[in-house]
């Protein structure tokens, strides 16, 4: 019998990783979700339907009952308050014969939603083999496989690679930027991204150009979240004796952001604080 999952943590990439793993991930059971805000979890639920998700009302209650258990939440504090409480419950992961897999993801909510996410797997390798199966084809599109290594791997990976995403965005920016002040025209511009770098750069690039990066009451990749991230880049880097110039940048960026746009502001809306450095409106 397929193994009872849980799945904790229902923000913009955990609703879509979980609506696609009880429709891909072949459950022989309903999905067990929590939130702490409940009405997101009792939300989801209506959609996917009550036969194939349960509403848990703690952490508790979906730990005690369940053998693969996700955690998907958005900062460090809510990651932390979850595993404890998670570990309240049943001792220690350890003494109840537990393991755990660092499972870090590269991609954006709308590749959530399409289970076009890569997933990053470290850990002991026959408790991989264990959530492999709602990975690729289900959740993710690929894996990067770090089985039988710590599972520090993954998440130092998950932090480097977030510079790249982080770095291209301010390229995009800037780039966009003296598109426009040089006469050049964000289209043709737009037009040379999508011959040269089709993906992610083109993703972005629209965002920008057609103004999503301050229209939009609900971020896709919140500032705040981006900046954490590029706290953890600088201090990796400052333990290990590397700059990253770039990031630092970029981070100075996103602090004009939070000034302009508060909690609203996207990683995106670097756009407009380049922008605004430029001597244009913030807003396209």
């Amino acid at each position: 019998m397929a193994p009872q999952l849980a799945w904790i943590g229902l923000g913009n990439m955990g609703r879509g990783m979980c609506k696609n793993l009880v429709e891909k991930g072949q459950l022989s059971q309903p999905l067990i979700i929590f939130n702490r805000t409940k009405k997101r979890a009792d939300d989801l639920s209506a959609q996917l339907g009550s036969e194939r998700s349960k509403v848990a009302s703690t952490i508790e209650e979906a730990v005690s009952a369940s053998d693969i258990i996700f955690t998907c939440v958005g900062d460090d504090k809510a990651i932390t308050d979850t595993i404890e409480t998670a570990l309240k419950a049943a001792d220690t992961i350890n003494s109840k014969g537990g393991e755990f897999v660092a499972c870090p993801v590269f991609g954006a909510p709308v590749m959530a939603d399409n289970g076009q996410l890569v997933c990053v797997l470290a850990g002991p390798s026959a408790q991989v083999d264990k959530v492999k199966p709602f990975t690729t084809g289900v959740m993710g599109r690929a894996n990067i496989d770090y089985s039988d290594q710590p599972q520090g791997a993954a998440t130092r990976l998950k932090i480097i690679g977030n510079t790249f995403i982080l770095n291209m965005v301010e390229t995009l920016s800037e780039g966009h930027t003296l598109a426009e002040k040089s006469g050049l025209g964000s289209d043709n511009l737009h037009a040379f991204i999508e011959t040269m770098f089709p993906g992610p750069y083109v993703a972005y690039s629209n965002r920008l150009r057609q103004g999503d990066y301050h229209k939009r009451e609900e971020p896709l990749f919140a500032v705040d979240l981006a900046r954490k991230d590029a706290g953890h880049a600088l201090s990796l880097a400052k333990a290990h004796g590397c700059k990253l110039k770039d990031v630092e940048v970029a981070d100075a960026h996103l602090a004009e952001v939070q000034k302009h746009m508060g909690r609203r502001g996207d990683i995106a809306s670097i756009y407009g604080a380049v922008r605004q450095e430029s001597g244009l409106k913030f807003e396209n």
